[in-house]
């Protein structure tokens, strides 16, 4: 198995900075003690730029890429790419999709929403950077011509605008074929995503488990859906590291939405040291 270097999506460890942002530097330490090359920010917790990247300097983090909110993009660009690109950030990622844009919701709000990412895309890359499309599962709608929503996407704008960061953990929860689509978007591909999970049966509401309210019936619920550490969930994940070092991925990302009664440190330990098994 090829070593890419593994970054760690700070996300996931929300619970120990949202609330006491001075804990960053100790936090980011630890991360780099577990063998982590890198991390993915998910917000700045009111830092300021230039401290965060002054501590993942001298801690020797690399900051690879950012999820930043598809409305603060929109609000300023220019900010947005001011901020990340003071830290040092090479791609700036889309991290989830508005209802109101989804395939599967409306076809005439997918449509409109297209150029609106290209042109964000367009400046991002004229910035000297990458911007990059993070996946949930309801981009995997098969539209009137019978291709996926996603893939209208990416083929409706140009490689250099946008590129992949696929979520494997909800690519196969919808698709059952993480290793194709990495395939797929081999050069296109520069960051991927591991994440681990458990489901059996039907599960109704899937996106209450990160933090995002939906209505539901919980009568309906007759099963049972968890993420986990990567290594300890049902993901199969030897084919698509193969698929990823042979389409040119450069990074890995492990990201781990809850963690439910495990420290979230625990379970991005965890998730290092299965990798590590690997060779990785």
């Amino acid at each position: 198995m090829k070593k890419l270097p593994v970054a760690v999506q700070v996300y996931g460890l929300r619970d120990l900075l949202e609330k006491t942002p001075e804990n960053f530097e100790s936090v980011m330490q630890q991360v780099k003690d577990m063998g982590y090359d890198g991390v993915e920010l998910a917000g700045l917790y009111g830092l300021d730029p230039a401290y965060i990247r002054d501590t993942l300097k001298k801690i020797e983090l690399v900051p690879i890429s950012a999820h930043v909110p598809f409305a603060d993009m929109v609000e300023d660009l220019d900010k947005v790419i001011d901020d990340y690109k003071t830290i040092g950030v090479q791609y700036l990622v889309m991290p989830y999709m508005a209802e109101e844009y989804r395939p599967g919701v409306s076809r005439e709000g997918f449509e409109k929403f297209l150029p609106l990412l290209n042109q964000v895309g367009e400046k991002i890359h004229a910035a000297g950077m990458t911007f990059l499309y993070h996946n949930h599962d309801f981009e995997f709608v098969k539209l009137d011509d019978g291709t996926w929503g996603y893939d209208k996407m990416f083929a409706s704008i140009p490689h250099d605008h946008l590129q992949s960061e696929l979520d494997t953990c909800w690519c196969d929860v919808a698709t059952q074929d993480p290793v194709g689509f990495v395939k797929k978007y081999a050069g296109r591909l520069p960051v991927l995503h591991l994440k681990d999970y458990i489901k059996k049966g039907e599960v109704k509401n899937m996106y209450k488990l990160i933090g995002i309210d939906q209505e539901e019936d919980e009568s309906e619920n007759k099963g049972y859906f968890g993420f986990r550490p990567v290594g300890f969930g049902q993901m199969i994940w030897q084919p698509i590291l193969e698929a990823a070092e042979q389409g040119g991925t450069k990074w890995y990302v492990v990201e781990q939405d809850e963690h439910y009664d495990t420290d979230p440190l625990e379970c991005a330990r965890m998730s290092r040291e299965y990798l590590k098994i690997l060779g990785i």
